[in-house]
């Protein structure tokens, strides 16, 4: 079936859809002119501004037009992806059709034009942050020497390997599962830049950097997925396309109008965090603001008539609307990505406000007092991501039970507490006064820590959230594209589930975390980073999930254990937790003790105390949570106990309790020495076998004896009689 796939038919691509990418590069051209022509005419020189020398016209034109370039090249690979990913169906044996497959060789395409201005950027931030002609810094050794040392030249080459990575996928993916595989990859491409440019630095910069880390997904999203739709509607050599825009457009939709609000709550976050309301529209960088408001509201203008008029009808295969307004739609998308790049090179408007304090520089914000039991549960500082992530769950959750209770099906009420508790916790480790304190405070970021990975964890995977989904998602049908329940199942069943989920994975990821990150530089090197701040939360909920499903999860596992090897890696991981919290308890060297020294707390005095605080709170917080497990385990060891006899006793009464009797029936024959029904019947056979063997017929018999009797039965014959004699 892979062969379908990369027939004559896929290679006349490039001739039905010349159209489409006659206009996409149009519109690629159009974000560089943009970018590098608002560059040149709000005269943006963030070198200048640092009192460095000027780089020169080209550097100060040309990183703009290339870093336009590589964006619209980075959405349009994403955008590829997610059309074969998930846009698409795929063939019944799990290879990409014709439709699937064509995407993902566009997206290698794309994704080598990504990668090229990636690597050219790293020349060009270097330049420009030196402020040199790029001519002067192209010296290789010179260069890696400099990059560890420049956050942006740092970023845009991490966004050149991931480039990469997906350029090699994309030449090598045949079917649906590695598709999703590569769509992954292409999404983590943008985060390198998105996390250490203007809003990664200065007050405030933990809420611009979630809403730009956000804003920038939204809209790779929705630009790059509206191009792939409108890439294969004009595809005119696919004898499929009409079965794909049947399943594409409808999908797309759904997901323009989620990425649009999306865009447009971050949009106004990131502004406001940037400039104040009045700057709007007296300043250039406001004008420029403006301008992308006023794009962004177009384009959802442009996206309600999509859903009115050109929706059903190119799910019927009737295009030429959708490719007419599409074509508008990505033109004025890539103008729009040009526009942002340009406002990312303007520096924003002195609005008169007093320099950051050292607090505020390093995380952010500023701490009113030391942490009372007040101050951590309502001194609240909302995190987009983590705070969001947590509510929508919540909500989804309630939403597949509202399914559910309309469909007048039962739910356990435990589950549901269970899995809104950890929401919660999730919700409070990350934006109130726990989550506002964890940065700055070594104590307080244990607590956080023990949250994420210990508590949360265990009350999500009680909650039963894939069983829940499974139950309120509609499955797709016979004959039809396959949809979120069956992507659910293809994820909990995949191999990469069931390798994540083995004890010999789960254990040394659960309790080697702890050692790996906070006796090794590697925490204090994070400190400073508010990504790594993020990746640091990430990491702790994924690992406790993924240890904690397969031990006390109701779902269904891909490796489920029994239940004393559950309690065994339970019992196996409390030692090393104790020790750990001893260990910092006891530790000579303060963690991330220049970092902390540098925020220079008042109500932090002593270092070393609140270090042995926070190894106390470690030790006694871990536990408490690990013997919450094994009551759990216990507690489902004795309902498959109950639930075991349940279904013995029902067998009973169908087949008359049966197996007792058989049971009773076999003591006494070892009580009376009777041999079994089976032994009896062996016995006869060798008493058979010998009489007959020894037999020598006489002259009276010979003639009358079977032929069995002298060991010439022919073939197939019937030996009853000859049973039946003897």
């Amino acid at each position: 079936m892979a062969q379908t796939t990369a027939g004559p038919e896929t290679r006349k691509a490039g001739t039905s859809s010349s159209g489409a990418a006659g206009l996409i590069g149009l519109g690629a051209g159009i974000a560089m002119l943009v970018a590098g022509g608002l560059t040149v005419l709000t005269g943006a020189r963030p070198a200048t501004l640092l009192g460095l020398p000027d780089p020169g016209e080209l550097t100060t034109v040309a990183l703009p037009a290339v870093r336009a370039l590589s964006e619209v090249s980075m959405v349009l690979t994403i955008g590829f992806l997610l059309l074969a990913a998930f846009f698409v169906p795929a063939q019944p044996d799990g290879y990409l059709d014709v439709s699937g497959y064509r995407a993902v060789r566009a997206a290698s395409w794309t994704a080598s034009a990504w990668f090229v201005c990636a690597v050219l950027l790293v020349p060009l931030n270097v330049a420009d942050t030196l402020g040199r002609p790029v001519g002067q810094v192209l010296d290789p050794g010179l260069l890696f020497d400099l990059i560890p040392k420049i956050s942006a030249a740092e970023a845009w080459s991490l966004t050149a390997v991931a480039a990469l990575l997906v350029l090699v996928a994309a030449r090598l993916v045949l079917s649906w599962g590695w598709a999703v595989v590569a769509f992954g990859l292409a999404l983590f491409g943008p985060l390198p830049v998105a996390l250490t440019g203007h809003s990664a630095a200065g007050g405030s910069h933990d809420i611009a950097t979630d809403s730009l880390v956000l804003h920038v997904l939204g809209a790779s999203l929705w630009v790059g997925g509206l191009a792939a739709v409108v890439v294969l509607a004009s595809s005119r050599s696919n004898r499929d396309r009409a079965a794909a825009l049947a399943t594409a457009v409808p999908r797309f939709s759904t997901l323009a109008l989620v990425c649009w609000a999306l865009l447009a709550v971050t949009g106004v976050v990131n502004a406001l965090v940037r400039v104040p309301l009045w700057a709007v529209f007296t300043t250039e960088y406001g004008a420029l603001v403006v301008a992308k408001t006023l794009a962004l509201v177009t384009l959802g203008v442009l996206g309600a008539l999509h859903r009115r008029r050109t929706v059903a009808a190119a799910a019927e295969g009737r295009t030429r609307s959708l490719i007419a307004l599409g074509g508008v739609e990505i033109l004025l998308m890539l103008a729009t990505i040009g526009l942002a790049v340009a406002l990312g090179r303007s520096a924003p408007p002195d609005t008169g406000a007093p320099p950051p304090s050292i607090l505020e520089a390093v995380i952010g914000y500023d701490l009113d007092g030391p942490p009372t039991l007040l101050r951590l549960l309502f001194d609240w500082r909302f995190s987009l991501i983590y705070g969001s992530f947590a509510i929508l769950l919540a909500v989804g959750y309630l939403a597949g039970l509202r399914r559910l209770r309309r469909r007048g099906d039962a739910w356990p009420v435990g589950r549901t507490i269970a899995w809104l508790c950890g929401c919660l916790v999730v919700l409070m480790a990350t934006s109130s006064g726990i989550g506002r304190y964890a940065p700055a405070m070594f104590s307080v970021h244990m607590a956080q820590h023990m949250m994420l990975s210990m508590l949360a964890p265990i009350l999500l995977v009680l909650g039963a959230p894939v069983t829940l989904a499974l139950r309120a998602l509609p499955p797709s049908g016979k004959g039809r594209p396959d949809g979120p329940r069956e992507w659910i199942l293809a994820a909990v069943h995949s191999p990469a589930a069931r390798w994540l989920t083995n004890p010999l994975i789960t254990l040394p990821l659960f309790v080697g975390s702890y050692y790996a990150l906070y006796f090794s530089s590697l925490f204090e090197t994070s400190l400073n980073e508010h990504w790594a701040h993020l990746a640091m939360n990430g990491h702790f909920l994924l690992v406790g999930w993924l240890f904690f499903w397969p031990l006390i999860g109701v779902d269904p596992s891909p490796r489920r254990l029994p239940a004393v090897a559950r309690l065994g890696v339970v019992f196996a991981s409390v030692p090393f937790h104790a020790f750990f919290g001893v260990a910092l308890m006891s530790q000579n060297a303060i963690i991330g003790g220049s970092f902390y020294r540098g925020l220079s707390l008042p109500w932090v005095p002593d270092l070393m105390r609140d270090q042995q605080l926070g190894g106390g709170l470690t030790w006694a917080s871990g536990e408490l949570p690990l013997l919450l497990v094994v009551i759990v385990l216990l507690v489902q060891w004795s309902r498959h106990d109950e639930r075991s006899a349940r279904r013995d006793d029902r067998r009973a009464e169908v087949d008359g309790d049966a197996d007792l009797k058989a049971y009773n029936a076999m003591l006494n024959r070892l009580a009376t020495g009777t041999p079994t029904p089976a032994a009896q019947e062996e016995n006869f056979r060798k008493v058979a076998a010998v009489t007959v063997s020894d037999e020598r017929p006489t002259a009276e018999t010979r003639d009358h004896r079977p032929a069995r009797a002298t060991g010439t039965v022919p073939a197939g014959q019937d030996d009853a009689s000859g049973d039946g004699e003897r």
